[in-house]
């Protein structure tokens, strides 16, 4: 939809009269920008002085809509907070509405603004697929472009259900889940075929013509027509009994059970629902939870929740119009969407979903009958997890609050980053960063520094220095954020929590005092002795340690903070060790290849010896012309 559009973009420099309050210098550039805007459909993008989006919005006409946020005294506290930080828009005209919709669903997702209703949690669904690129029909999980031929089936909440079903229809079916370069390469059966999960057609122990008849009968059982999936099974087993082919018949019977433990775990539904998603919205203490059921061949693939990010004044007609515009924003939608309640602009909404799949989309509110009965399940699943969420911040705001109560904080910390290292005798050294805050670990928000010498930077001496790695981690952080969010308006921490003792802390008093920053707290926990946990000190800045109970829940909660970051910087060094063992010196020469140097490793059975090797010794090797030869030498004795 991007192509069609007309975009451009005004800045602060074409608006003029700044007027001395950000809100009325915000709703000064928007009435500048009003003047320049057609009354036709669109997208419209609010950004701050950053350059960061703020809301992305569309309209059936650009000029009424955005002229609206011009009579700043109409408009929510939310909206005059946006309006007050708007430092520039960028406009894009569409054809129709229905356009517009759809490409400000795709804005949202790839700009996440702040204002707007934000699906965080927003991964890709598993579905099964039966190839068709191959004689022997392969039966595998897949994610992401449904590119390669076949039929794939789903989607399904998750991937622990895709596998379960994947192995039951393996038992039923006896298709192969190998790869093709594997199925190519056997010359007798593997495991699969010796626990009756595979038929066996690499090997031939299967015809072609009756391995293709399985493959038709998985496709029809997942496409619903399972009652003849078992019917035919049943009447098979049934004739290898009356021909007492009892060995044959118990092959029947497994296969038979193989998709009762299917059709059990997808529990098929009463409502006459074939192909359909059942969406129900809960809302309470302003916050939502929107449960998603997936209705496929007559079966239930599972449910998933969501807790979209939204200021607490929207109702759930805009949280679920925003929702759906997401949600379906990089997922074909089914023929049937049934609803716990309708979402704004309900018509524009089904027609933009029908355009975006090739095909009819119904959005239904039911309000009795068997649809309605799956929507008060989604619901009610709905409430439960809402009230878990709930509990469990709850949980985590009493934490945080004895934690700043602990330290002696004014108040409880919104955001706590936590940095530690990981280094192996100052090789491979890396710190890193986690945050935490009211809601739990931000992962998004994760950082890695490869640490390494500088030339404004403090290099790493040989055998490691965790006080100059600490320094080095804590000066790039907090020089960037400096730089780039000198109002500290977002992502500054209130606590610096450093894994290491009274050495560290003072690094880190240091380095921010360095900076100029003075307000942040800071606290260092340090293992006891023997290095037991639950026998920790924490060191504050001008304060004698500080020893806890090991009971005390704050002291649990600190320990789950350091040991993440710890498991996060463990992770990242492994990651840089495992890349560096897979590298080779040989990677550095150019017009060596992997073909070359497989032939070389192989020839000489290591890099250090490719390295020590004469002239001819290198030509000797199959695939290495002397001029080749040449350069591998040059390479390792400072030739050319």
């Amino acid at each position: 939809m991007t192509g069609r559009g007309r975009r451009q973009n005004i800045d602060v420099s074409e608006v003029a009269g700044a007027a001395p309050r950000p809100s009325l210098r915000g709703v000064e550039i928007v009435r500048g920008v009003v003047q320049t805007l057609p009354d036709t459909p669109g997208v419209y993008r609010m950004v701050n002085a950053r350059g960061e989006a703020l809301y992305v919005g569309k309209a059936r006409s650009l000029k009424k809509r955005v002229a609206s946020y011009t009579h700043i005294g109409r408009l929510p506290t939310r909206l005059v907070r946006m309006v007050a930080e708007t430092a520039s828009m960028e406009i894009v005209t569409t054809h129709t509405e229905i356009e517009a919709l759809l490409l400000e669903s795709n804005l949202i997702k790839r700009f996440m603004p702040r204002y707007n209703v934000l699906l965080r949690d927003d991964k890709s669904f598993p579905f099964i697929l039966i190839t068709a690129d191959h004689k022997a029909p392969q039966i595998v999980k897949h994610r992401g472009a449904q590119n390669r031929p076949g039929r794939y089936f789903g989607p399904f909440a998750s991937a622990g259900a895709v596998n379960d079903t994947v192995t039951a229809l393996q038992r039923a079916f006896l298709l192969r889940s190998c790869s093709d370069n594997v199925y190519a390469t056997r010359t007798r059966p593997c495991l699969q075929y010796q626990i009756k999960r595979c038929s066996a057609p690499c090997v031939g122990r299967i015809g072609e013509a009756e391995y293709r008849e399985l493959a038709a009968q998985a496709s029809d059982f997942l496409t619903g027509r399972r009652s003849d999936v078992q019917r035919r099974l049943v009447t098979s087993m049934q004739e290898a009994s009356r021909s007492l082919d009892f060995e044959t018949a118990g092959r029947y019977r497994d296969r038979i059970r193989a998709l009762a433990q299917i059709q059990a775990h997808q529990t098929i539904n009463d409502a006459g629902v074939d192909d359909a998603d059942a969406i129900a919205l809960h809302q309470a203490g302003g916050q939502s939870c929107i449960q998603v059921f997936f209705f496929r061949a007559g079966g239930n693939y599972g449910n998933r929740a969501y807790f979209p990010s939204h200021d607490r004044q929207l109702g759930p007609g805009a949280v679920l119009a925003a929702f759906i515009g997401q949600f379906y924003d990089n997922k074909p939608a089914p023929r049937l969407i049934l609803l716990g309640n309708a979402p704004d602009e309900a018509g524009l909404i089904q027609q933009a979903l029908s355009l975006r799949a090739g095909k009819p989309v119904k959005l239904l509110v039911p309000r009795r009958g068997a649809k309605r009965g799956i929507i008060d399940h989604a619901l009610a699943n709905a409430r439960e997890a809402l009230a878990r969420r709930v509990a469990e911040n709850a949980t985590q705001r009493r934490l945080l609050d004895e934690l700043a109560e602990t330290l002696g904080l004014e108040t409880a910390p919104e955001r706590i980053e936590v940095y530690d290292n990981s280094h192996i005798s100052g090789r491979d050294a890396y710190g890193v960063m986690i945050v935490a805050g009211p809601e739990g670990f931000v992962k998004g928000a994760y950082r890695r520094f490869s640490i390494e010498p500088a030339e404004d930077a403090p290099a790493v001496p040989t055998g490691g220095d965790d006080y100059a790695m600490m320094r080095q981690v804590l000066t790039r952080r907090f020089a960037r954020a400096l730089k780039e969010d000198p109002e500290r308006e977002r992502g500054w921490p209130d606590l610096v929590l450093i894994d290491g003792g009274a050495g560290q802390l003072g690094t880190a008093r240091e380095v921010l005092a360095d900076l100029g920053v003075v307000d942040v707290a800071l606290c260092a926990i340090a293992k006891g002795p023997d290095r037991n946990a639950g026998r920790e000190r924490l060191f504050l800045p001008d304060c004698a340690p500080l020893a806890l109970e090991p009971s005390d829940p704050v002291l649990y909660f600190l320990q789950r903070l350091r040991d993440e970051a710890h498991r996060f910087a463990i992770g990242t060094h492994r990651a840089k060790r495992s890349r560096d063992i897979g590298a080779s010196p040989l990677d550095e020469i150019p017009g060596i290849g992997r073909k070359r140097k497989q032939a070389l490793l192989h020839h000489f059975g290591s890099a250090r010896s490719v390295a020590r090797a004469g002239l001819a010794d290198l030509v000797a090797v199959a695939g290495i012309s002397a001029a080749v030869a040449k350069k591998i030498y040059d390479h390792f004795h400072g030739g050319g």
